[in-house]
C-alpha cells in the first residue's frame, strides 16, 4: 500500500509509484470518484483531441494517407506474428 499525507491546506502529493503507474505528469488532471463514505478512486482525466492536435507533426514531414499508414502497420506486423 502506498500512502500520502494531507497538508493543512487539504493538499496531497501523489507518490511517485502511483504517478508512474498512472502515467501522470505535472499539469495533468485527475478525478476523485467517491464510493460510499470510506473510499475514493483517483482516475487520470484523459486529454481532449484539441489538446493533442498536431503533437506528432514535424516540420518538413511528408503527409501520409490512411492507406499508407495501414500498409506500414501490416508490413511491420508481418515480422512480429509467428
Amino acid at each position: 500500500m502506498v500512502t500520502a499525507t494531507i497538508t493543512s491546506k487539504g493538499q496531497i502529493t501523489i507518490p511517485k509509484a502511483v504517478r508512474s503507474s498512472l502515467h501522470l505528469h505535472a499539469g495533468d488532471r485527475v478525478a476523485f470518484m467517491l464510493r460510499g463514505d470510506t473510499e475514493a478512486i483517483l482516475r487520470p482525466i484523459t486529454r481532449s483531441v484539441d489538446e493533442v492536435f498536431g503533437m506528432l507533426h514535424k516540420k518538413g514531414m511528408k503527409t501520409r494517407s490512411v492507406d499508407d499508414m495501414t500498409a506500414a502497420i501490416a508490413e511491420r506486423a508481418k515480422g512480429k506474428i509467428k
